[in-house]
């Protein structure tokens, strides 16, 4: 008995310095820098690039869903500039995260920033300050025309003083934020333009490049990394008590489209949102031209097969 009390004892012991220790690594963790390379990206005052750029912003790369919380549908359908000012609160696994400010305020937004420091944050996931930034935006990949596209319209906004909420992790999203949240870089050469056209090759620029469409219809983990089969059906989201599921896009039987044609694909679009609560950015989705969705199209037939996880799915996306 006395043998035994010692072991629980010792045991007891061990494991309360395996966790202070883990709590004290995981503290001098929280505030890691990262190098990397600043793309040689420089913003225009071109009236087209610009126009290019609302267009992506407004468009695929949706930018105006994440990053305004002040009904950002409402104002693109009234054709009113929507502010990129930020401070939507997304209530994740990993505790409390918000999209930053990315209009041209010096103080609350990107003003003070280089052309070359928030081309690394979308290329990179490097913040200025050398901290990882948490793999929400698909833009690795995105050509250095798009890009300076995309940077030139965010300079062309009007600046909106908008001091938003630091992120408020908890104790996964410490750990999460100490042991696996690094910069993700191009998955490749990164081209300087891209033909815009209907092809298949378009389409996947396109889905993996700017609309992130992986990003939500493949099962990630925590830090944002992919686990599952790329476009089977995605992870649970919960908007206002109703839960989503991103359905299954492949050209298995199992998947969302199966048996649709180019044209209903293209109709479903330009119906924009039907669910008040979807997580789907479907109004500015909506916005692209018949060329993009086309190439959308030919590119998701080209995916391999692969089965829908099952899940306890309460409503479906239509």
């Amino acid at each position: 008995m006395k043998r035994l009390k010692k072991i629980v004892k010792w045991t007891g012991i061990n494991l309360l310095i395996l966790v202070v220790v883990i709590a004290a690594v995981t503290g001098m963790r929280q505030n890691l820098h990262f190098d990397a390379p600043y793309p040689n990206i420089k913003a225009s005052a071109d009236s087209a690039i610009i126009a290019r750029g609302r267009h992506l912003v407004f468009g695929a790369a949706h930018c105006i869903n994440c990053h305004n919380a002040n009904n950002p549908d409402s104002l693109a359908a009234l054709g009113l500039d929507v502010p990129l000012s930020g401070a939507v609160k997304f209530e994740l696994p990993v505790g409390d995260i918000y999209s930053k400010n990315i209009t041209p305020d010096r103080e609350t937004g990107i003003g003070k920033f280089t052309d070359g420091e928030i081309a690394r944050v979308l290329r990179y996931g490097v913040h200025p300050d050398g901290k990882p930034v948490f793999d929400f935006m698909p833009f690795h990949d995105m050509s250095d025309e798009d890009l300076t596209a995309v940077i030139s319209y965010l300079r062309a906004q009007k600046p909106v003083y908008n001091r938003v909420p630091e992120n408020d992790p908890n104790i996964i999203g410490n750990l999460v934020i100490a042991y696996l949240v690094k910069p993700v870089g191009p998955s490749g050469p990164v081209p300087a333009s891209v033909k815009k056209d209907s092809t298949a090759a378009y389409g996947q620029y396109l889905v993996n490049s700017i609309a992130e469409c992986n990003g939500c219809h493949t099962q990630r983990d925590l830090s944002g990394a992919y686990v599952g089969e790329p476009f089977a059906g995605g992870g649970k989201f919960e908007e206002k008590g109703v839960v989503f599921y991103p359905p299954n896009i492949t050209t298995d039987s199992s998947s969302r489209i199966f048996g649709w044609q180019e044209a209903d694909f293209i109709n479903r679009f330009r119906m924009g949102k039907l669910i008040p609560q979807s997580p789907m950015p479907w109004n500015a989705y909506k916005t692209m031209d018949d060329v993009e969705l086309k190439a959308i199209y030919r590119y998701l037939k080209t995916i391999k097969p692969a089965k829908a996880p099952v899940f306890d799915q309460q409503l479906a996306e239509k």
